[in-house]
C-alpha cells in the first residue's frame, strides 16, 4: 500500500504564490464584455488599470465598455488621460472620442476630434468610420440652425470642466459639482448652462433657499430662459409649492425647443414634477436620437410610462436600461417616481 505523501515544510516553501498581473484582470475583462456582461467587465478592467496604471491598452478597452453602455463623459475622461500621457502614439484615441462627442450631441468637439485623427492618421483602421462621421455632421450642420448657448467652445479646458461636472452631478457628488462649476462660472461667464447647473446642485445639498432666489433673479434678466424654468419647476415642486410650480411647467409645456438636449431635459422634469402623459409625449420626439442610449432616458421614461398605465412597456424600458447601464439596477424600478 502507498503511504500518502504529507507536504512538509519544505514543500510548503517551494510553492509560488500567484499574483495577478494587469494581463490576467484584463483578459477577464475583454472575455466579460464580448459575453455583454458589462459590470462584470467593467470591474476586471478597473483592477487591470490598478495593477498596471502604466499601460494605456485597459483604460482604452475601459473606454470602449462605457461608450457601449451610454457612458460617454466617462469614457472621454479615460481617452483623454491616455492621450495626456501617451500624445499621438494613441491615435485612434482621437476616433474613439469623436464618436462619443457625436453621441452626446456635442458636435463641433466630434468634428474636432474626428478631423485630428485624420490628419495624424491618414490610413488608420478607423479612416472609414470617420469619414463617415465627419459626413453625417456635416449634414447635420446643414440642417439645425446654431445655438450658442449649446455650442462648446474650442478651449480643452472647458471640456475637462464640463465632464467632471457631468460625473459628479451623475453620481450625485453636489459638493464636488459646486466647486467645479463655481471655477466655471468665474472663467466662462458666458457659459450660462454652468449656473443653472449649480443651482441645481446648491438645491440638491440643501442650500434651496439660496438655489430659488438664484433662478428667479436669472428669470427676470430672461423670461423666456427655459433652464430656469426647468429648474424652478422641480424646486418649487419638491418644496411642495404646486401652484409655483405649475406656472413653470406652463411655460415648458408651450415651448418646443430644436435641440434635443432641451428637449430631454423638458421631458426630464415634467416625468419629475408628475406630468407623466405630457412627458410621454416628449419622451416619443426623442426616438431615433443619441439621447436615446443615456441611463436618463430610459429611467424617466419608463417611469413616465409606466404611472400612465403601460406598466409592460415600462418594465421592458427599464430591463433595456439595465442592461445598457448595470447601475440603473440599484434604483428601484420604474412604478418608483424615481425622485432625486
Amino acid at each position: 500500500m502507498t503511504s500518502e505523501h504529507v507536504p512538509s515544510q519544505t514543500d510548503k516553501d517551494n510553492v509560488i504564490p500567484f499574483v495577478p498581473d494587469g494581463e490576467f484582470y484584463f483578459t477577464y475583462g475583454v472575455q466579460s464584455f464580448q459575453k455583454r456582461k458589462f459590470e462584470a467587465s467593467i470591474k476586471w478592467l478597473k483592477k487591470a488599470i490598478e495593477v498596471a496604471p502604466d499601460e494605456p491598452l485597459y483604460p482604452c478597452q475601459l473606454s470602449v465598455v462605457y461608450t457601449e453602455v451610454g457612458s460617454y463623459h466617462a469614457a472621454n475622461q479615460l481617452l483623454t488621460g491616455v492621450i495626456s500621457e501617451f500624445g499621438k502614439q494613441y491615435v485612434d484615441c482621437y476616433y474613439l472620442m469623436a464618436n462619443n462627442y457625436a453621441h452626446l450631441g456635442l458636435l463641433d468637439d466630434a468634428k474636432k476630434y474626428a478631423e485630428t485623427y485624420l490628419e495624424v492618421e491618414e490610413n488608420g483602421e478607423f479612416k472609414e468610420a470617420a469619414d463617415q462621421l465627419l459626413e453625417m455632421l456635416d449634414s447635420i450642420e446643414e440642417e439645425e440652425p446654431e445655438d450658442d448657448e449649446w455650442k462648446f467652445e474650442e478651449e480643452d479646458e472647458l471640456l475637462v470642466y464640463q465632464e467632471t461636472v457631468f460625473y459628479h452631478i451623475e453620481h450625485k457628488e453636489w459638493e464636488k459639482a459646486v466647486i467645479v462649476l463655481e471655477e466655471m462660472m468665474q472663467l466662462y461667464p458666458e457659459f450660462t448652462v454652468a449656473k443653472h447647473n449649480y443651482a441645481y446642485a446648491l438645491f440638491q445639498l440643501g442650500q434651496r433657499n439660496e438655489a430659488i432666489e438664484l433662478e428667479e433673479q436669472w428669470l427676470q434678466q430672461n423670461h423666456e430662459d427655459i433652464h430656469s424654468h426647468i429648474n424652478l419647476a422641480l424646486f418649487y415642486s419638491v418644496i411642495d409649492s404646486p401652484d409655483r410650480a405649475r406656472v413653470h411647467i406652463q411655460n415648458l409645456l408651450n415651448v418646443y425647443p430644436i435641440l434635443n438636449q432641451q428637449r430631454f431635459a423638458i421631458a426630464e422634469v415634467l416625468t419629475k414634477t408628475g406630468y407623466y402623459s405630457e412627458a410621454v409625449a416628449r419622451f416619443r420626439k426623442l426616438k431615433n436620437t443619441h439621447l436615446q442610449r443615456r441611463r436618463g432616458y430610459f429611467k424617466w421614461y419608463s417611469i413616465a410610462v409606466y404611472h400612465t398605465g403601460n406598466p409592460s412597456k415600462a418594465l421592458g424600458l427599464w430591463e433595456e436600461g439595465c442592461r445598457r447601464h448595470p447601475e440603473l439596477s440599484e434604483e428601484g424600478g420604474p412604478w418608483n417616481k424615481g425622485e432625486e
